[in-house]
C-alpha cells in the first residue's frame, strides 16, 4: 500500500492509479527489451498508434463493462413471462434510459451506462411467441399455445410446461421453426446493433444463444459476432445439440470471412459435462477438437444471475470463499446437480492443465467474463439495492420473489426451503481493457482474453506477469506501461527462462458505487507428480494489515454490515489494492496457472434490501450478506513451452 506520509510516493501512485483508470493516455513509450513471454490470441504488446481512433483513445487500454448475455421479447420463454421490450429497448436501457418492465413499472439503472452489449436472444423459436400472440397468424392458431398468454398467470404457467414439453420431445410443431419467422427476428436484432452502436461511446455486437440442453443438462452458449458481417441464420441446437457441430458452423463462417466466438455459461448446471473429459459422444479428445474448442471459446462466463461457475465448496474445500452463490439444480427445473467436477471453471482449468501434461493439448485454456442472462432486456440490471430479478413478471416484486413474508405478514412463519429463482444472485458483468470503446478493440480484448469478471460492482481489475517488473513497480508513474512491455497481462503465457522466477503485478480498484476492498487474492492451480492441485494466496491487505506469509491469509479487517439498516462500518476497506508478488512455491518444472480474485467487504444482498424497504426481517432461508467480488482471466505458466 502507498505510505500516506510520502508525498512523492503519493504523487507517483496517483499517477498511476490514473493509469488503471484509463485516463490521461499519452504517446506509447519505446518498450523496454521484453522478458520471454507469449501474449494471448492477439498479442500483448500495446500496438503502435493507428492512424484514426476515437475520442478517449488510450495506448495502455481502458476498463470497459458491459454485458455479453441479454435476453428480450425475441426469446420464447421472456416473451411468456410478459416481457415486451425489444432489442433496441435493451440498448436504450443500457445507455442510461429507462424503460417498462413487464410487472408494470419502469427500470433504470442506478450505476450509469454500459460501455458495450450484446442482445443474445434464444436462436431456438427465436421470434416464434411473439408471432403466435399475433392474431391471424399460423402460429396463433395452435393448440400448443392457447393459454400461454391468458392474464391469470397459473394458466400461463400450465401452457409454459407443455411447450417446455414438447422442446423437450422434439415434438413441438414446424411452424415454431418457420425459417421465414427466424429471418425477421435476426433482422430486428442486427438493425438494433447497427442502429445504437455507436464508436467511441458506447459499442453493439450482433449475437444470440444457442441453447443446448441434452437431458436437461446445461451446455448454453452465446455466440458473439465481431461486427456487422453476421451468418445468413442463427445456428441453432435444434440442429444439433452438440457444441462441436456449432464449433464447426463458425470454422466455416470464418472461412466466408464471418469472425465470431462463443461464450459457454452456467456450467454450474451442466451436471458436469460442460467441461467433461471426453467429446459429447464418448470419444476420446485429440488435439484437433482442442484446437477447435479453443479457437472458437475463448472465454467462459464465470459468473451470472443462475449462480457463480467459478468452484464449488466440494471442489475447493480449503478455499474459504468458495461458497459464493452456489446454484445446484438443473437450469429450469428442481432436478439436483450431482457431479460438480466438469461443472466449474477452476476445476477445468486444472483439468486443461493435466490433460496437456499427459496427452499434449489442453482444450480448457479460457478467460473470464461474466454477464447478466437477464430476460427482462435490461442489461446490467445486477445492483444488489436495484435488483429486479430476471424473468419479467414471474418474479419482478419482492412478494413473487419470497424476500418479504407472504401476504403482507410482518415477520416470517415457518417456510419450506425457497423456490430457486428466489435464491438467484444479482450478477454479473464483463470487463476487458481496451485501447477504445470500438467493436475492433473490444473484440480484440475479448479474442486475447484481456477480460475480467465481477459479481456486479464495476471493480477494475489489471494482473501481469513478468521476470523482469523493477520491485518498485507497483509506485512507478509509468506502471501500465512497463508492465505491457516487460511482461504479459491476464489471458496470456509467460514462457519458462532459466534461473528465474517470476513476479506478478497485482492491482484492484473499488466501485465507487460500491463496497471498499479487504483483499486481493491470488488462485494458483499446478500439476505436482502428476496431480493438479490447487492453494488460494492473499496477497494485498486493506487497512495496512500485515500479511501472515506462513498461512499467505490476512487477517480480518472488521468490516461489517448492519443487516438492520445496511449500513457498513465506517473506515474499514480500501479504495485499491496494489502489489508487486512472488510465488513462494514457484518451481520452474511445473505447470501452473495463476488468476486474481478480488473481495469487497461484505454487504446487502438483494433480498435483504427488498425485506428492509419493506420493513420486514429478512428470507430466513437466503442470505443476508454477500461479498462481491472480482475475478481476472488467468496467466498460465508452462516449462515446456
Amino acid at each position: 500500500m502507498v505510505d500516506p506520509k510520502n508525498y512523492l510516493t503519493r504523487v507517483l501512485a496517483l499517477t498511476a492509479f490514473a493509469a488503471l483508470l484509463g485516463v490521461g493516455a499519452s504517446a506509447p513509450a519505446q518498450p523496454a527489451k521484453a522478458p520471454a513471454t507469449k501474449s494471448g490470441a492477439a498479442g500483448a504488446k500495446v500496438a503502435a498508434k493507428a492512424p484514426a481512433h476515437t475520442p478517449g483513445y488510450n495506448a495502455d487500454r481502458n476498463a470497459y463493462y458491459g454485458d455479453l448475455h441479454v435476453h428480450t421479447k425475441l426469446s420464447f420463454d421472456a416473451y411468456i413471462f410478459n416481457v415486451r421490450a425489444s432489442p433496441n429497448d435493451a440498448y436504450r436501457f443500457a445507455r442510461g434510459e429507462k424503460i417498462g418492465h413487464a410487472g408494470g413499472f419502469d427500470i433504470r439503472l442506478a450505476g450509469g451506462p454500459l460501455d458495450f452489449v450484446a442482445v443474445t436472444d434464444h436462436s431456438e423459436y427465436v421470434g416464434a411467441m411473439e408471432e403466435a400472440n399475433t392474431p391471424g397468424t399460423r402460429l396463433s392458431k395452435l393448440p400448443l399455445v392457447q393459454g400461454l398468454f391468458s392474464p391469470d398467470p397459473k394458466q400461463i404457467g400450465a401452457a409454459f410446461n407443455k411447450v417446455v414439453g414438447a422442446m423437450h420431445d422434439n415434438t413441438v410443431p414446424a411452424e415454431f421453426t418457420d425459417k421465414a419467422v427466424t429471418a425477421r427476428a435476426w433482422r430486428e436484432i442486427q438493425d438494433a446493433a447497427e442502429k445504437n452502436n455507436d464508436p467511441g461511446r458506447f459499442t453493439t455486437f450482433v449475437g444470440y444463444e444457442f441453447t443446448s440442453a441434452p437431458d436437461g443438462r446445461n451446455l448454453h452458449r452465446n455466440v458473439i459476432f465481431r461486427n456487422a458481417k453476421v451468418a445468413d441464420l442463427p445456428y441453432s441446437s435444434r440442429e444439433s445439440s452438440d457444441p462441436e457441430n456449432l464449433w464447426r458452423h463458425m470454422d466455416a463462417w470464418r472461412a466466408k470471412g464471418i469472425e465470431a466466438l462463443a461464450i459457454p455459461h452456467n456450467s454450474n448446471g451442466s451436471d458436469g459435462i460442460m467441461f467433461e473429459s471426453t467429446r459429447r459422444d464418448g470419444s476420446p479428445m485429440d488435439k484437433v477438437y482442442s484446437d477447435m474448442r479453443r479457437r472458437n471459446e475463448p472465454l467462459a462466463e464465470i459468473t451470472q444471475i443462475k449462480g457463480t461457475s467459478e468452484t464449488h465448496p466440494s471442489l475447493s474445500p480449503n478455499d474459504e470463499w468458495a461458497n459464493f452463490e452456489i446454484f445446484e439444480t438443473y437450469i429450469g427445473s428442481n432436478k439436483p446437480v450431482t457431479k460438480f467436477a466438469g461443472g466449474y471453471v477452476r476445476q477445468a482449468l486444472k483439468d486443461g492443465m493435466l490433460m496437456q501434461a499427459t496427452k499434449g493439448f489442453n482444450p480448457f485454456k479460457f478467460g473470464f467474463i461474466g454477464s447478466s442472462d437477464t430476460h427482462n432486456a435490461a442489461p446490467g440490471s445486477v445492483e444488489e439495492r436495484n435488483y429486479f430479478s430476471k424473468v419479467g413478471r414471474s418474479d419482478g416484486t419482492a412478494a413473487l420473489r419470497g424476500s418479504v413474508p407472504p401476504d403482507g405478514a410482518k415477520t416470517w412463519p415457518d417456510i419450506a426451503d425457497p423456490p430457486k429463482y428466489q435464491a438467484w444472485g444479482a450478477s454479473g458483468l464483463a470487463g476487458v481493457w481496451a485501447e477504445e470503446n470500438t467493436r475492433e478493440a473490444i473484440y480484440a480484448a475479448l479474442r486475447r482474453k484481456e477480460t475480467f469478471a465481477t459479481s456486479g460492482p464495476r471493480m477494475r481489475v489489471r494482473f501481469f506477469a513478468s521476470y523482469d517488473y523493477p520491485t518498485d513497480l507497483a509506485a512507478r508513474n509509468d506502471v501500465v506501461r512497463q508492465a505491457y512491455s516487460r511482461g504479459v497481462p491476464m489471458g496470456g503465457d509467460l514462457l519458462p527462462t532459466k534461473g528465474k522466477v517470476p513476479k506478478f503485478l497485482v492491482w484492484g480498484v473499488r466501485d465507487p458505487n460500491s463496497g471498499y476492498l479487504q483483499r486481493a487474492q491470488i488462485v494458483k492451480g499446478w500439476i505436482e507428480n502428476g496431480v493438479a492441485k490447487e492453494r488460494v494466496f492473499d496477497v494485498a491487505c486493506s487497512d495496512n494489515l500485515p500479511l501472515n506469509t506462513t498461512t499467505w491469509r490476512c487477517p480480518d479487517n472488521g468490516a461489517t454490515v448492519n443487516p438492520a439498516n445496511c449500513e457498513p462500518a465506517k473506515f474499514k476497506g480500501d479504495v485499491e489494492l496494489r502489489t508487486l508478488w512472488t510465488d513462494p512455491t514457484f518451481r520452474p518444472d511445473q505447470r501452473a496457472f495463476y488468476y486474481v480474485r478480488v473481495l469487497e467487504n461484505p454487504s446487502c444482498r438483494w433480498s435483504t434490501w427488498d425485506a428492509l424497504r419493506n420493513g420486514t426481517p429478512p428470507n430466513p432461508k437466503l442470505m443476508q450478506t454477500i461479498v462481491e467480488r472480482a475475478w481476472s482471466s488467468p496467466i498460465w505458466y508452462d516449462p515446456t513451452a
